[in-house]
């Protein structure tokens, strides 16, 4: 079972994302509470494996709740940040805080039960190729970090490659026949570099290839249609 806590200041989205996860036969809610301090509590009590977390909440943020709720020391859920627009300016702090991916409010059912499944498989609730164009939307959000060593010194030459398309949007399929790998061996290279540069997933490679320079904002984002807001399967 996939043990889900819900934290939202708004009780009837609170009472939605229960009853939507509750009729899941592998999943089951933890907890559900109104802010982020309430949040903390109850998972010191009850370890959850995916918390979805609103973004905007009095008596504590869901990006400061993140941020502190995978500092600490042991059993770390996935969070998924829930936010009323799909561009907001906020999701990439929530990301840099160690989110994996966001869903937004109004999205159809499936939709974040799709995100949930995703990122308790390790994955992030959030496309490449989304988080490209939300890069691009918030990009005077972005500290670019200054010049100086490669940055993609650590990576082998066919490492760098899979980062640039990673960059770019691109999926694994499409990065297999990009560079004429299998899709086995694509996934083995995103493995190695999310542990050569200390990155948890996909999406933390696109906003570090930003930050780093590795991509520009503007940059082409990868094939026609790639730019779209389908969740990570």
């Amino acid at each position: 079972m996939i043990r889900v806590l819900v934290v939202d200041d708004q009780e009837l989205v609170r009472a939605g994302c229960e009853m939507v996860v509750a009729a899941q036969p592998d999943m089951s809610v933890v907890g559900s509470v109104g802010d982020g301090a309430s949040a903390l509590r109850r998972l010191a009590e009850v370890p959850a494996d995916v918390v979805l977390m609103d973004i905007r909440m009095p008596g504590g943020d869901g990006i400061d709740t993140t941020r502190r709720l995978l500092e600490r020391p042991g059993h770390q859920p996935r969070v998924i940040m829930l936010t009323t627009f799909d561009l907001d300016e906020y999701v990439l702090a929530a990301l840099h805080a160690g989110a994996s991916g966001f869903v937004v409010k109004d999205a159809p059912a499936e939709d974040m039960l799709a995100a949930i499944r995703s990122v308790h498989c390790g994955d992030a609730a959030l496309s490449p190729s989304s988080a490209r164009r939300l890069l691009d939307h918030v990009a005077t959000h972005l500290v670019v970090r200054p010049l100086g060593p490669d940055p993609l010194a650590p990576l082998t030459a066919r490492e760098r490659d899979v980062v640039r398309l990673l960059a770019r949007g691109l999926s694994n399929a499409r990065i297999a026949r990009e560079l004429h790998l299998a899709p086995g061996t694509v996934k083995v290279h995103v493995a190695a570099v999310l542990a050569k540069l200390g990155l948890a997933d996909r999406i933390q490679v696109v906003i570090w290839a930003y930050e780093n320079a590795v991509v520009h904002v503007g940059e082409q984002s990868g094939p026609p249609g790639a730019a779209g807001t389908r969740l990570s399967r």
